[in-house]
């Protein structure tokens, strides 16, 4: 269960409330005073752990006065939501903190620290030229509007996963969703080694370039037409920038396999278990598969048949906890 519990603390569970979780799903119904004695804590911290479990819709109460789990869906929902409003929230914090420090601190001119860069060939140019630059990490939010409409492969992060370079991508949901966006830039990128994550939404577009520098603009919901680019160079903002990525990554969830998925799978089997992880309904993961749904629900069937579970849910878990993703 410790992928379980790790994967519940990611998302604000506190260790009462995901050691009393997992708990609950290897034992049947259960009073708090057994709970307790089962977890090794005390029973007031039960009771106020499965409190807080029920109002998240984890578990319900039976007329017995015992506890049982309850479909999650719902209450992951609940607690991903909560992880965006914190994003957003440590986002407001870091830019809000880095504009006291630049009125009443550090007085220095701006174009100092921020270069804006306008026009589409110009921040094609460079976009290309610090991306080239990477030597040793690429982190990036990837939403739409793309700079290349015409254009969906990225041969420059290929060429640099190839020379050692690593990339860590946050995808908004929207990108992951445009099947011709996964097919040729999404899944290439991660066969060759990309790292792969997906958030309903990002904050904003953005790549940062080892240490050195940032590459910031609005996203397509909050931007009509994309025609300027922020290159934020060393400084707190770019900190604060560093920061706000880390914090998204460590919420969002694995759009790439593990080691050791099981080698039975079909390449197609394979990429339904990593989109099924990152989310996706049932009717996207068919469209990005081209598949109909009576194949996708055949495929299903047979994971789940190969991991002994029964719904779509235990198998993103088996799959978590067992390596695969």
């Amino acid at each position: 269960m410790s992928d379980l519990t790790e994967h519940l603390s990611r998302l604000g569970l506190d260790s009462t409330e995901t050691v009393a979780y997992a708990r609950l799903l290897t034992c049947g119904p259960v009073v708090p005073a057994e709970l307790a004695t089962a977890t090794g804590r005390t029973e007031p911290a039960i009771r106020l752990a499965l409190g807080r479990l029920g109002e998240l819709g984890l578990v319900r109460e039976l007329a017995d006065g015992t506890t049982v789990p309850v479909q999650p869906g719902g209450g992951v929902d609940l607690l991903g939501l909560e992880r965006q409003a914190e994003v957003r929230a440590a986002q407001a914090a870091a830019l809000n903190a880095y504009d006291l420090f630049r009125r009443s601190v550090w007085t220095q001119p701006a174009d100092n620290v921020v270069e804006v860069v306008t026009g589409r060939s110009s921040i094609l140019a460079r976009s290309d030229l610090a991306e080239s630059s990477a030597s040793h990490q690429i982190r990036r939010f990837d939403t739409p509007p793309y700079h290349r409409p015409n254009t969906i492969a990225n041969p420059q992060e290929l060429e640099n996963l190839a020379r050692g370079v690593e990339y860590r991508v946050v995808y908004a949901r929207v990108s992951v969703e445009r099947r011709e966006y996964y097919e040729g830039n999404i899944k290439p990128s991660i066969a060759a080694g990309e790292l792969a994550r997906v958030l309903p939404t990002v904050p904003a577009k953005m790549t940062i370039v080892d240490r050195r520098l940032a590459l910031v603009s609005l996203p397509a919901t909050e931007a009509a037409v994309n025609s300027a680019v922020m290159v934020v160079h060393p400084s707190s903002l770019l900190l604060a920038l560093e920061g706000l990525f880390d914090l998204a990554w460590r919420a969002s969830f694995p759009v790439h396999l593990g080691g050791r998925v099981p080698s039975s799978l079909s390449p197609g089997e394979r990429r339904l278990v990593a989109l099924l992880s990152a989310g996706m309904t049932d009717e996207k993961i068919a469209e990005l598969l081209g598949i109909s749904r009576r194949t996708l629900v055949r495929r299903m069937e047979k994971l789940m048949s190969l991991a002994g579970t029964t719904s779509r849910f235990q198998l993103a878990l088996h799959a978590s906890r067992h390596g695969w993703l």
